[in-house]
Formats: structure tokens, C-alpha cells, sequence
């Protein structure tokens, strides 16, 4: 079902792409694109994970007008918890407000939805029964700020960090309880105008 939901969400962002590429003129009849879309790498580190998790995605970025704009992302992610014993992996789906100030600079904030995956990797001496992966769909919301900077009329180089606010439903997997999934999320991505 989660894969389901996932493709379904992808088919939305594309759909709409494609709507707003043929709406015709950009806004300001300029010859900027107000549609990009391209890969992001970054770094994140939760509250309570063992060490810092590279990630990678796509993102698409709307410009509604000069001073705002609406994100859709989608990355992977994993991290390991309780010294290794607890891999979690993730997709985390992000939906992103943003507030240009200055042309270049903007303000992020919004929510987005985690399906994740817990496994157990039971340490050495481990007698407790088997424990099954756990998936679970968990909502969060972040807040930060970044860059996005002209490499040309069509092309963008952005970079921003976000805090992101996230509490994993852990139930069945031992050696979780009180695990703070709380995390930081730095991006790096090159965009590119439909």
C-alpha cells in the first residue's frame, strides 16, 4: 500500500508539472522558467542516531510569483539507533512553503510523510525472540532557510538546511524506547526550468 501511495503522489507532482509548463508564458513574460525540477544529495543527522546519513532525491519547485514559491521532494534515508541494533529507512516525502525576502534567499516551512521501515539487528548474545521489520507512516514538520542561485535563465543551484520535527511510532522493536528521531536535514541540488 505504501508503494501505492508513493507512486501516486510522484504521478501529482508530474502531472502538475506538466500542467503549469503548458500554461503558457511565464509569469512576468520573461523568459525564466516559474517550473524546475532536478536531483538533491545532502547530509542528516537525527537527535539520537548514530552519526550523520547521506541521502539523495529529486525535487520540483514551483514559483508562484517573485516572492513565493511551493517545494515537492522526495529523498531516501537511513539511520542506525541503540548502538546499530535498529535501522531505520525511510522515504521521506516533503511538501515546502517558501518566502523569498530576497531574490535569492528564502524561509522553508512545511510537513511531510515518512514511510519507514524498522529492522532489528539483534547484538551479540542476543536470546529474545525473532523481531519482524516494522514499517511504519509517520507525519512531520520542518522549518529552515537556504539559497538559490542563477546559473543561467534555466538553471538553479540551491542549497538549504531544515530542522525537522519527527517523532517514529517505534511499538515492536526492542531497545527504542525514548529514542529522540528529531534531525537535521542539509541539501545540495541542481534544478533545472521546464
Amino acid at each position: 500500500m505504501s508503494t501505492r501511495i508513493t507512486m501516486i503522489a510522484v504521478l501529482i507532482l508530474f502531472a502538475a508539472v506538466t500542467v503549469v509548463a503548458q500554461s503558457g508564458t511565464p509569469q512576468g513574460g520573461t523568459s525564466q522558467s516559474s517550473v524546475y525540477i532536478g536531483p538533491q544529495l545532502g547530509i542528516s543527522k537525527a537527535r539520537d542516531a548514530e552519526d550523520f546519513t547521506f541521502m539523495g532525491g529529486a525535487a520540483i519547485r514551483f514559483k508562484l510569483a517573485q516572492a513565493l514559491g511551493i517545494e515537492g521532494s522526495i529523498n531516501y534515508r537511513s539511520d542506525d539507533y541503540s548502538d546499530g541494533t535498529v535501522t531505520a529507512q525511510s522515504w521521506p516525502f516533503m511538501v515546502t512553503g517558501l518566502v523569498y525576502p530576497f531574490p535569492a534567499v528564502y524561509g522553508a516551512i512545511g510537513a511531510g510523510w515518512y514511510n519507514t521501515t524498522f529492522s532489528f539487528n539483534p547484538p551479540a548474545g542476543y536470546t529474545g525472540d525473532p523481531v519482524a521489520d516494522e514499517t511504519t507512516q509517520d507525519f512531520g514538520w520542518h522549518f529552515g532557510g537556504g539559497v538559490e542561485l542563477p546559473l543561467g535563465a534555466t538553471v538553479r543551484l540551491v542549497g538549504d538546511i531544515r530542522y525537522v520535527f519527527l517523532d517514529y511510532s517505534f511499538e515492536t522493536v526492542p531497545g527504542t524506547e525514548g529514542v529522540d528521531s528529531d534531525s537535521y536535514v542539509i541539501t545540495v541540488g541542481l534544478l533545472f526550468g521546464l
